[in-house]
């Protein structure tokens, strides 16, 4: 109950909070008075009219599904590459050295050779955001795949559970939480590198759509197809992320 009631309150701060800033930013606004600081009433006129007459629901939904078959990769390819890591130590010696460099070579440098490489396609906006993404989830989980508790393991064995029982019930339980902090560290960084893969070399979707209104100085319309996307993603974070977020705290209580 405490709980519960601790969780409510947070919720109504987070709201308090939100509409108190879209009231400083209205006020900040009309206090500037130009049209290059649009405030929140006239970015959401701007968001409306653009997914009555215009092309945001278009552009939207490609960059969304960018997103997510990136992500799908990314979560896919970094989780397994984490738990070996993090289990056979003669592999992390041999990858963590390209682990480091990877998380350290700047975002947009891999989107650029990813580009000249592989020519302004669709497999190089995949492959820029994998290089940029896989090293963060497989460093998460190589840190979850150490933190194993043997015991669980050895009573698993002790009861005989098959690979998959095993998997199920005692190793996925325990990654949950890295499982989460890498999923949504994951969203939060893809979704930006998908953006400026789009805005450097896509002939579609929201990258692309900043880039042209960008090039108008079309202030409110940029804030339009931003807040859009913005809400995308809250909306993912509270449907998806947060009863996760929940049911990993109830199995590890």
């Amino acid at each position: 109950m405490r709980a519960a009631g601790a969780e409510g309150r947070g919720t109504w701060q987070g709201i308090v909070s939100i509409l108190l800033f879209l009231c400083l930013w209205q006020l900040g606004a009309g206090l500037a008075g130009s049209r290059l600081f649009p405030g929140p009433v006239t970015v959401l006129q701007n968001l409306l009219q653009e997914a009555a007459g215009g092309p945001l629901l278009y552009h939207l939904s490609i960059t969304l599904a960018r997103v997510g078959i990136s992500f799908a990769i990314t979560m896919i390819v970094g989780t397994a590459l984490g738990i070996a890591l993090g289990r056979l130590r003669w592999l992390d010696k041999w990858l963590n050295p390209w682990l480091v460099i990877l998380l350290n070579v700047p975002a947009l440098v891999l989107i650029i050779l990813s580009y000249v490489w592989l020519g302004l396609v669709e497999t190089a906006l995949l492959v820029a955001v994998a290089l940029n993404k896989i090293p963060n989830v497989a460093v998460t989980l190589r840190e979850g795949a150490r933190a194993l508790d043997r015991d669980y393991t050895e009573v698993a064995q002790v009861y005989r559970f098959g690979p998959w029982t095993t998997l199920r019930e005692v190793i996925v339980p325990q990654l949950a939480p890295y499982l989460l902090a890498a999923a949504r560290n994951g969203l939060a960084l893809i979704w930006k590198i998908v953006l400026v893969v789009e805005l450097l070399g896509r002939s579609n979707g929201v990258g692309f759509q900043l880039q042209s209104y960008f090039q108008l100085f079309d202030v409110p319309r940029v804030m339009a197809y931003a807040a859009a996307f913005v809400l995308c993603v809250l909306v993912i974070e509270l449907l998806i992320f947060a009863p996760l977020e929940r049911r990993v705290g109830q199995w590890r209580r």
